[in-house]
């Protein structure tokens, strides 16, 4: 809103300063300052309403020392997280922008199905929360929608054959290339680095490429789905997953900003994806709120941030990827979600296995998640969190070098 406010007031009036609003660097400079004090000051009155409700965690008993001490800690934290990752990106992002508009629905629509799960946990004592397939079936709604738009929206483009140029006077220049709609995506670590869903559905004839959204929108669906509960899993301990995504957004802010900029894009022989740069203002915001929960969410926990935080947080990851066109490099750039799913689904099956096969069910760790097999060895959590950071910034490191290594 502002943006739109200081462009008026600086065409009208020739306002000293509006100008700097123009500048999307600027914009997310001060998202992510204020996303930052909003958390900061006003998660403890968040926290303080939370206590006041009664909304507190009830932590099921898994053996784990300092477990029971956690009992009655205020959950829903994510509210949070979203407040102060929404006000700022109102306020300094362009709304007309499609990618932005994107992320704002996402953000509302799995912070409700988070909440919801929450609500039944903590006012309906019902452990459980929402039904699997409920959440599921969120998550495949806004798949479809994200797909949808991304596939059929006509400001949702690429440049083709990028290639500019910068005058005299600084300015830069398209010399070449036009926008097209696209269902291409990076791979990375090969030369000529780009897939095109479309091909897959080539083999049918002339024509057949028409109908690549009946690939694409599976895929987003897929990816969204994956994410958004490979977050929920890896919150488990205390700022565990607050760090971690912080770590994997500010990544994806880095890819968003060079895909936005022709210049960096062609130099660094990218896709350049029109108006895509406009994503760095939410995801500054976003990782402001993200630093700021930890202020309260690093251990020992004063709030959680519950399924209001995680399910929206692997729902923006994955949206934001999709956008920038970066989502395989998810396995490795999400490597501690995809390690934290990989861990429950091998002791799932393997359990499931055993005990049809020997009568009895088999574990291959202590604990799943795999953050939990690392407690029960008697890992102190603090270490834990601190070690799986340093692991999410390799992996960090290791996505952003794909950007040259081919």
């Amino acid at each position: 809103m502002l943006y739109y406010l200081f462009e008026f007031l600086e065409k009208e009036y020739q306002l000293p300063g509006a100008s700097l609003f123009q500048f999307m660097t600027f914009r997310a400079a001060m998202a992510i300052l204020f996303s930052l004090l909003i958390a900061t000051a006003y998660g403890k009155r968040i926290i303080l309403f939370l206590q006041k409700q009664q909304i507190g965690e009830s932590i099921r008993d898994l053996g784990l020392e300092g477990q029971k001490q956690k009992t009655g800690t205020p959950t829903m934290g994510g509210l949070i997280i979203i407040m102060s990752t929404l006000i700022p990106v109102l306020l300094f992002a362009k709304l007309d922008n499609i990618y932005i508009l994107l992320l704002i629905v996402t953000t509302l629509w799995m912070g409700f199905i988070g909440f919801a799960d929450d609500y039944i946990k903590v006012f309906k004592k019902d452990k459980q929360g929402l039904k699997g397939r409920f959440k599921v079936l969120g998550q495949v709604v806004l798949g479809l929608g994200v797909g949808a738009t991304l596939y059929f929206h006509p400001e949702v483009t690429m440049k083709e054959e990028n290639s500019s140029v910068i005058t005299q006077q600084f300015e830069v220049r398209d010399v070449e290339g036009s926008e097209i709609k696209s269902t291409s995506t990076t791979v990375p670590f090969f030369k000529n680095n780009e897939l095109d869903y479309s091909d897959f559905i080539a083999w049918a004839g002339e024509g057949a490429k028409d109908y690549a959204w009946m690939v694409f929108i599976p895929i987003v669906i897929l990816i969204v789905t994956a994410v958004s509960n490979g977050a929920n899993l890896t919150d488990g301990i205390d700022g565990l997953a607050a760090g971690t995504s912080a770590i994997i957004v500010f990544t994806l802010g880095i890819f968003a900003w060079v895909s936005g900029n022709i210049i960096f894009s062609d130099y660094l022989d990218i896709m350049f994806i029109p108006n895509s740069g406009e994503l760095v203002v939410f995801i500054t915001a976003f990782v402001g709120a993200l630093v700021g929960f930890l202020w309260y969410n690093a251990f020992p926990a004063q709030v959680f941030m519950g399924d209001t935080g995680s399910l929206t947080i692997g729902g923006i990851i994955a949206v934001i990827a999709i956008i920038v066109r970066k989502e395989l490099l998810i396995p490795l750039l999400c490597g501690i979600f995809f390690a934290e799913s990989l861990s429950v689904m091998i002791q799932v099956s393997y359990f499931k296995y055993t005990r049809k096969k020997f009568g009895e069910g088999r574990r291959v760790f202590l604990m799943s998640p795999i953050h939990h097999h690392y407690q029960v060895k008697g890992y102190h959590e603090s270490k834990i969190v601190t070690r799986f950071w340093i692991i999410g910034i390799l992996l960090a490191i290791l996505t952003i070098v794909t950007l040259k290594i081919r």
